[in-house]
């Protein structure tokens, strides 16, 4: 390796750490979380993604506008279609994100996207960087946040995941030093790592949970995993009536599938790239990582999201239209309950889940051997819209009183 290699890498070592400061200096100065009590309208745009994403996000769509059809017609919430987030539109610009469309997102208040598609070796696209990351960096959406149930074993999980640091926020900033060597990185900071964390608890705190697990790998990562580790127990401090424990990320990925303990664990809280593992891994459990449904929350703006990709494999195959919606839908649920329809969110949340896990009276298989994304969109909204069925069903099944 020449000494020029190694002042190449040094300098552009030098530039990641001018950004990162520069980042954590805005951090100091964000503001208050935004009242939507205090909008009209709320302003919520709809982004259809890549592959399935138009299929399960119209489906989404449809659940949506309808529980939300008397705020439309009082003007409280309006609709907006943001359609140049596609795969084809960023390699045109050759942007994750076009300028134009960022600030069509800026506009809005809310925001619901499909699954986007991210390039990597192999694909006929040029290497962008992800439109998840990058929307999530540009809008400060620093906590993903992903809830998981399974009534029938006692299992209710939230999972906080921070969003904007770890091992993806420079993921198209690492080098190659020479012929043999590459360098990426993860960072942390401590502003970052506190308003995951003091969010998590609470969130604890406002629902009566008594516990938060804490995920990292500061065993082995001492400097940033520590770094969120030592700002947990500080955190804890602020919240004598609730436990915090630590667990490493390789044996909670065991724990989660251990029947005889994963239902102790309430709610979660882990850097970046843990928390996009563990929630798969989650999601599995709770019939698949198409039924999970993601919230991604700044002090500004917020997005939902389905949790898993475009499966452009199921679009070269024809079957797009046999995409299962449910994460996509659970999205919605999770956005009804962020801007202050609590009940509203609760009625689609009980649908998916009776539909989904108990009822199952039209079933997704992804194959034309099942219902279709619209047929099944159907169906749970017949459900909802059965107050006979509802009131059984809260009572015998989720002891709703």
């Amino acid at each position: 390796m020449t000494k020029a290699s190694i002042e190449a890498a040094q300098k552009k070592f030098g530039a990641v750490v001018e950004e990162q400061l520069k980042r954590v200096e805005e951090m100091k100065k964000s503001g208050a979380f935004i009242d939507y009590a205090k909008l009209s309208p709320v302003i919520i745009g709809i982004c259809w993604g890549d592959g399935i994403g138009e299929f399960i996000s119209r489906n989404a769509q449809e659940v949506l506008t309808h529980a939300l059809k008397e705020e439309v017609k009082r003007g409280k919430i309006a609709f907006k279609e943001i359609k140049g987030l596609t795969i084809e539109n960023r390699v045109k610009h050759k942007k994750a994100i076009p300028d134009d469309i960022l600030e069509e997102l800026k506009a809005c208040h809310i925001i619901l996207k499909g699954p986007t598609t991210t390039p990597q070796a192999g694909d006929p696209w040029p290497n962008i960087e992800s439109a998840n990351v990058a929307m999530r960096r540009a809008l400060d959406l620093f906590a993903n946040v992903r809830p998981v149930k399974i009534p029938r074993e006692g299992v209710d999980w939230c999972f906080f995941r921070e969003n904007t640091e770890g091992a993806y926020i420079l993921g198209s900033k690492g080098f190659d030093v020479g012929e043999d060597l590459s360098v990426d990185f993860t960072v942390a900071t401590e502003q970052g790592s506190e308003r995951i964390i003091r969010m998590a608890f609470d969130y604890a705190r406002k629902n009566n949970i008594d516990r938060v697990t804490v995920i990292t790998k500061s065993n082995v990562i001492k400097t940033t995993d520590g770094r969120f580790s030592r700002a947990a127990k500080r955190i804890a401090k602020d919240y004598p009536a609730i436990e915090c424990d630590e667990w490493y990320i390789d044996i909670m990925t065991a724990k989660l599938i251990d029947p005889a303990r994963r239902k102790d664990f309430k709610v979660m809280v882990m850097p970046n790239l843990y928390g996009d593992i563990l929630t798969d891994e989650a999601a599995q459990l709770q019939g698949g990582v198409g039924t999970a449904g993601s919230a991604n929350i700044g002090t500004r703006w917020a997005m939902f999201e389905a949790i898993h990709g475009s499966a452009p494999r199921m679009v070269k195959e024809g079957r797009a239209q046999y995409a299962d919606p449910s994460s996509m839908i659970r999205a919605c649920a999770m956005l009804l309950r962020h801007i202050g329809y609590p009940q509203k969110a609760q009625d689609v949340e009980m649908a998916l889940e009776v539909c989904g896990q108990f009822e199952k009276k039209v079933t997704i298989t992804g194959r034309d051997t099942g219902a279709t994304g619209g047929e099944y969109t159907k169906y749970i909204l017949s459900w909802v819209d059965n107050p006979k069925l509802k009131s059984r069903w809260e009572s015998e099944v989720f002891n709703v009183k």
